[in-house]
C-alpha cells in the first residue's frame, strides 16, 4: 500500500517525533544519572537518521514506519545508561599528580567532591603548589617517587591515617615515563630499565601495598598505560614494552579480583598534550647517553645523522597531541563510579581506531601504516649508501 500525499505528510512527522522521543530519552537518562560521557551515542544517532530518510525514501508505506519503531526501540536498548554510583566523599589516591593527566584529574576530582590524595614527585614543586592553591582542604598533597619502595610504604601509613575509619576507594597509577624514542636496536639498556621501573615495577609495587585498603572497600584499581601499550609504534620499544607489561597485569589481577568485589581498568590514552616527552636539555642529554653506548656496527650502520634526527618525534608531538583531557577524565570518572565499569578505556582521537587496525587486519597492512604515520626524515646510512650503488644488469 502506497501513501497518498497527506498521508505522507503525517508519516513524516511521525518519524520525526520518534526521534526526537528517542534522542531526548537516551538524554534525559544520562543527565538523570549524572554520566558526563556515559557513551558515544552520537554516531548511533547518525545512523538511526540515515535509517529514518532511507525508510521515508523507499519504503513510504506502514511497513516503514514499522521498521523504524523497532530500530529506535533497539537503539533505546543498545543505548541504556548506567547509573553512577555517588561520589559521597570517596577517597581517591593518585600518583604523578605533579602536571599532565595526573594533575588535571586531581582538580577534576576534587572538584566533584572526591576526597583526594594526589603524589608528586615534587612536594616542592610548581604542580604540588597550584594544587594547594586551588584544590579544596580535601586534596592532600604527597611525596612519592613510584620507585622507592620506602616512599610507597610512607604514602600509604599517610592514607591509612588520614582516612581513619573511612575506605579509599580508588587507586589511580598514572605516574609514568615516556624516556626517549628511537629504533629498539638503538635504545641503551638504561632507557628499557627506566621505562620498567616507573611504567611497570612501580605501579605494581604501589598497588599490591594498597590493595588491602581496596579490598575492604570493594573499590576500584585504574591503571593509565597507553595506546602504545595496546599496538606496536616504531620508536617506542622501551616506552609500550613497559605499557605492555602493565596493561597485561592489569587484565590478569582484574580476573582474580572479581572474587573480592573489586574492579580493575586499564586506560589506554591517545596523543595528550603533557610534559612526558621531556624538554630539549632532557633529548640532548639522552641522546648522548644513547651515542656513547652505540656499538660500532650500529654507530656506523644507522649513522649519527639519522640519531640527531631521532628527537624530532619528540618535538613533533605536542602538535598532534591535543590540549582537552576531557575524554580522559570522563573515562576515569567511569571506571571509578559506573556499576559495571569496563576492564578497557581508549580515550582520545584514534585511540581505539588504531586497535581495531592492528587486531582485524593484515600484520602487513598495520606496518605499512604506522611506517608512513611514524617515518624518520632520513633513512640510516647503509641503507642510504645501497640506494646509490650501481645496479648490476
Amino acid at each position: 500500500m502506497v501513501l497518498h500525499r497527506s498521508e505522507a505528510d503525517d508519516s513524516l512527522l511521525i518519524y520525526i517525533g520518534a526521534t526526537v522521543l528517542c534522542g531526548g530519552t537516551i538524554l534525559y537518562r544520562a543527565k538523570k544519572n549524572r554520566v558526563e560521557k556515559a557513551f558515544p551515542f552520537w554516531g548511533g544517532l547518525v545512523l538511526l537518521f540515515a535509517l529514518e530518510i532511507l525508510c521515508l525514501t523507499t519504503l513510504r508505506s506502514y511497513l516503514g514506519l514499522s521498521l523504524f519503531s523497532l530500530a529506535c526501540i533497539a537503539f533505546c536498548i543498545y543505548t541504556r545508561v548506567e547509573a553512577m554510583l555517588p561520589v559521597d566523599r570517596k577517597a581517591v589516591f593518585i600518583t604523578g599528580s605533579d602536571s599532565g593527566i595526573g594533575h588535571e584529574l586531581a582538580k577534576y576530582l576534587d572538584r566533584l567532591g572526591f576526597i583526594v590524595f594526589a603524589s608528586v614527585l615534587n612536594v616542592n614543586g610548581p604542580g604540588a603548589e597550584n594544587l594547594k592553591k586551588t584544590c579544596s582542604e580535601r586534596l592532600s598533597v604527597l611525596q612519592l617517587d613510584i620507585t622507592n619502595s620506602a616512599q610507597i610504604k610512607e604514602a600509604y601509613l599517610e592514607v591509612r591515617r588520614k582516612l581513619q575509619n573511612a575506605d579509599l576507594w580508588g587507586v589511580i597509577n598514572n605516574a609514568g615515563v615516556l624516556g626517549f624514542t628511537a629504533d629498539g636496536e638503538l635504545l641503551p639498556m638504561h632507557s628499557y630499565k627506566q621505562c620498567m621501573d616507573v611504567n611497570f615495577f612501580g605501579p605494581v609495587e604501589l598497588s599490591k601495598t594498597f590493595l588491602p585498603l581496596l579490598r575492604k572497600s570493594k573499590g576500584r584499581l585504574i591503571n593509565i598505560s597507553s595506546m602504545a601499550g595496546g599496538i606496536p609504534m616504531p620508536g617506542f620499544a622501551a616506552y609500550g614494552a613497559s605499557k605492555a607489561a602493565l596493561s597485561m597485569f592489569s587484565g590478569v589481577i582484574r580476573q582474580e579480583l572479581k572474587k573480592w568485589g573489586m574492579n580493575v581498568a586499564v586506560v589506554h590514552p591517545s596523543a595528550f598534550k603533557t610534559s612526558i616527552q621531556g624538554t630539549p636539555e632532557l633529548w640532548n642529554k639522552e641522546e648522548q647517553i644513547l651515542l656513547q653506548n652505540l656499538t660500532p656496527d650500529a654507530k656506523k650502520d644507522y649513522g649519527e645523522d639519522y640519531i640527531l634526527a631521532l628527537k624530532t618525534l619528540l618535538a613533533f608531538m605536542p602538535s598532534i597531541s591535543s590540549p582537552d583531557f576531557s575524554p580522559v577524565l570522563c573515562d576515569v570518572l567511569h571506571a571509578l563510579l559506573a556499576q559495571r565499569p569496563y576492564g578497557l578505556y581508549t580515550p582520545g582521537k584514534n585511540a581505539y581506531k588504531y586497535v581495531l587496525i592492528f587486531f582485524y587486519t593484515p600484520i602487513w597492512f598495520y606496518d605499512f601504516l604506522m611506517s608512513k604515520l611514524m617515518h624518520s626524515p632520513i633513512m640510516p646510512r647503509a641503507l642510504r649508501t645501497e640506494e646509490t650503488k650501481p645496479k648490476n644488469f
